[in-house]
């Protein structure tokens, strides 16, 4: 088998089976490989017969061969374009200083609030201590 194939080969096969942990695929008359489902697309794939037929010509790329057992784990995912990140994370602010929740709205851990409120309670009662001296 190895002779044929090697790890890393992008090969095409036609799919023979389906179950719900994977798809069976026909990489020529002697020897097929089982896609697991997680190897099926990038995104989750709850239902692969969303994503597959019977039938079906697929390029895969051998993930592993086990010889003794004669077993090829193949990979419809791996032949795919990698999806562009939808989402950007924010730079990371190394000022560990946060705004105040009243200057910007928007959310604010519980520390930060804690903080908050413990600067505007200070401020009510200094107000509140010289209200009394006069």
């Amino acid at each position: 088998m190895s002779d044929n194939y090697n790890v890393g080969d992008i090969i095409e096969g036609k799919v023979t089976g389906i179950k719900p942990f994977g798809a069976f695929v026909a990489i020529d008359d002697d020897h097929q490989g089982l896609v697991h489902i997680s190897e099926v697309a990038h995104q989750y794939v709850k239902d692969i017969n969303e994503f597959l037929n019977v039938g079906d010509v697929v390029k895969v790329k051998i993930l592993s061969i086990d010889e003794e057992a004669g077993k090829i784990s193949l990979s419809i995912r791996s032949t795919l374009p990698k999806p562009e990140e939808k989402v950007q994370k924010a730079p990371r602010n190394t000022n560990k200083r946060q705004p105040s929740s009243s200057s910007k709205p928007g959310f604010n851990t519980l520390e930060q609030k804690l903080k908050d409120w413990l600067k505007e309670s200070n401020e009510r009662q200094a107000q509140l201590n010289k209200r009394l001296k006069k």
